[in-house]
C-alpha cells in the first residue's frame, strides 16, 4: 500500500547508469526537511541500513536551465560532475516533468546539455581542462606513468594489458591520495585498448573511496586520453565493470577536444518514499 506523504517522508528515486547507482529528490521546491545535506547523503548512501548508492542527486530550481543539480557523493562530499549521474539526472528530469527529451542543467562544473531517448541518454560535458600526458609518479617503491585530464572532475589514467587481474583498490588510493593531485586528489582509471574503437576501463572513484561498477567522466577521460596518444579514434565503445557499454564521442581540435559526448543507458530501479528513520540514525560506538 502506497504510504500517504507527509512531511516526514520524502519520495525518491533509485537509478543506475551502467552500473553507478544514485538517489534522486526533487528538491525545487525547498521542501526537503534536512539541515546537513551532507551528512543526509553519508546515511542514505549507506548500504544495508539504509537506500544505499555511489551518490545522492538533489534536482533544484535554475533561472539558467530547466534545473540545478546538487550531487554528493557516498561520503557527503560534492563533486563538480558525475557523467553518469548526470545521464540519471537528465532521464530523471524528462520523466517527473521537469524538462522535455532535449534539456540543459546546472553543475559546479558548468551547464550541461543532454537528450533523452527511452532508456538511453547522451550528456554533452563541458570542454575539457588540464591535459597533461606521460608523467611519472613514485610511490611505494613503484613507479607509474600516468595522463590525467578534467572532464568535469580531475582523472588519472594509466594504461595496462592485465586489466583483468589489476590491484585497482591500492594502486587507486595510491594515485588518488599522491602529493601530485593535491589538495583536491583525482579519480583513477586503469585502462586496457581492445581495438582502434574500444577500450576497457576500471576505476577507482575519489568520494566512494573504492571501485565502482562504472565512472562516465572517467569513461570520457580514458578515451580522450587513449586517442591523444593515438590508440584510438572516435567514437570509442568503453566496457566498464558492470560488463555494460558506454559511449564517448569527441572530435580533435587544435585546443585539445570539442564536443564531447557520453552515451549510454540510464535505468530505473525503483521509486519510493524515505522514512525519516532511514537517514536519522548514527553508528553506535
Amino acid at each position: 500500500m502506497r504510504p500517504e506523504v507527509s512531511g516526514e517522508m520524502i519520495e525518491f528515486f533509485k537509478m543506475s547508469g551502467t552500473g553507478n547507482d544514485f538517489i534522486l529528490i526533487d528538491d525545487r521546491k525547498d521542501t526537503l526537511p534536512v539541515q546537513d545535506l551532507r551528512t543526509f547523503a553519508v546515511r542514505v548512501c549507506s548500504r544495508k541500513v539504509s537506500v544505499g548508492a555511489d551518490g545522492l542527486i538533489i534536482i533544484k530550481h535554475s533561472d539558467r536551465a530547466d534545473f540545478r543539480w546538487l550531487f554528493f557523493n557516498s561520503d557527503g562530499s560534492e563533486a563538480e560532475m558525475c557523467g553518469n549521474g548526470g545521464r540519471c539526472a537528465a532521464r530523471f528530469a524528462f520523466l517527473k516533468g521537469i524538462a522535455g527529451s532535449s534539456l540543459s542543467f546546472e553543475t559546479r562544473a558548468g551547464v550541461i546539455d543532454a537528450e533523452v531517448h527511452g532508456e538511453i541518454v547522451k550528456l554533452r560535458l563541458t570542454d575539457p581542462k588540464d591535459l597533461r600526458v606521460d608523467y611519472t609518479l613514485t610511490a611505494n617503491g613503484h613507479s607509474f606513468v600516468l595522463s590525467s585530464i578534467n572532464t568535469g572532475v580531475p582523472h588519472a589514467v594509466m594504461f595496462t594489458e592485465e586489466l583483468r587481474e589489476f590491484d585497482v583498490y591500492d594502486t587507486g588510493r595510491m594515485i588518488r591520495h599522491h602529493d601530485a593531485h593535491k589538495p583536491a586528489g583525482t579519480n583513477a582509471n586503469f585502462v586496457k585498448i581492445l581495438d582502434r574503437h574500444a577500450i576497457q576501463v576500471r576505476t577507482y572513484e575519489r568520494g566512494v573511496e573504492d571501485e565502482t561498477l562504472a565512472c562516465g567522466t572517467g569513461a570520457v577521460a580514458s578515451a580522450l586520453i587513449a586517442s591523444r596518444k593515438g590508440l584510438v579514434e572516435p567514437p570509442v565503445d568503453v566496457l566498464v565493470k558492470s560488463g555494460e557499454r558506454l559511449k564517448v564521442h569527441f572530435e580533435l581540435t587544435q585546443q585539445g577536444f570539442g564536443n564531447v559526448y557520453l552515451e549510454g543507458a540510464a535505468r530505473v530501479i525503483y521509486e519510493g518514499f524515505l522514512w525519516r528513520e532511514a537517514y536519522e540514525w548514527g553508528f553506535q560506538s
